[in-house]
């Protein structure tokens, strides 16, 4: 007995109306959308999910001090990702947050019940 597995794709999104599987199904011919739902996994991430803006700061400083040029290849992507990756670690970059709690608990009151 062979069984073949399809690989499925873990898709991370936020809560936009337009991230979702009917919009394949307005982009695509129906069978092709169909194909493509059954690889994806979607996960939703929270709507005030700051987890997501630190990934989309990281990917943007990613962008900026690494893929700003041109890569000869993928194994040359991986390796200057990788030595990227070690220098925001060996100097533990973190996210400078200029939005402190006293802030947010003023301007999401109806978040933070008294």
């Amino acid at each position: 007995m062979i069984i073949i597995l399809t690989p499925i794709i873990a898709v991370v999104l936020d809560n936009l109306s337009t991230h979702s599987p009917a919009a394949l199904y307005q982009t695509f011919p129906p069978a092709e959308a169909r194909r493509l739902v059954k690889r994806l996994e979607f996960h939703y991430t929270p709507k005030h999910g700051s987890w997501l803006n630190m990934a989309e700061l990281e990917f943007a400083i990613l962008s900026r001090q690494c893929l700003g040029r041109r890569l000869p290849d993928p194994t040359g992507l991986q390796r200057e990702i990788a030595a990227w990756e070690a220098e925001r670690n060996r100097i533990r970059a973190k996210a400078h947050w200029h939005f402190t709690t006293t802030q947010a608990r003023s301007k999401l009151r109806r978040l933070y019940p008294a």
